[in-house]
């Protein structure tokens, strides 16, 4: 990247930048021990996809992205699903429940 979008990178307020920032502090005296920033992210599949599920697969996505801009550090994502949300049930209208 190079130094004029890196720069602008580090100083816009546009989210994700700021919770990007703020992660990178975490490391201002030492790289991560294990050479790379983990981002993690997920859903619970019980009922149909709407706006809360895309929003928190690209909000993770987002900052990682931002994170990726300011720092030279290497990211990994983990994104996992499962369906053990024991306070939902799937809804009578889903086909195939």
């Amino acid at each position: 990247m190079s130094d004029a979008l890196r720069d602008l990178a580090l100083s816009t307020n546009a989210a994700p930048f700021p919770d990007a920032r703020a992660l990178l502090k975490r490391y201002e005296k030492a790289p991560p021990e294990k050479g790379y920033t983990l981002f993690e992210t997920g859903y619970g599949p019980s009922g149909l996809p709407h706006i809360g599920t895309f929003g928190e697969v690209a909000r993770t996505s987002w900052v990682r992205f931002a994170f990726e801009q300011i720092s030279d550090i290497t990211t990994r994502l983990i994104a996992f699903t499962d369906d053990m949300d024991g306070l939902r049930k799937v809804p009578d209208n889903i086909p195939n429940s």
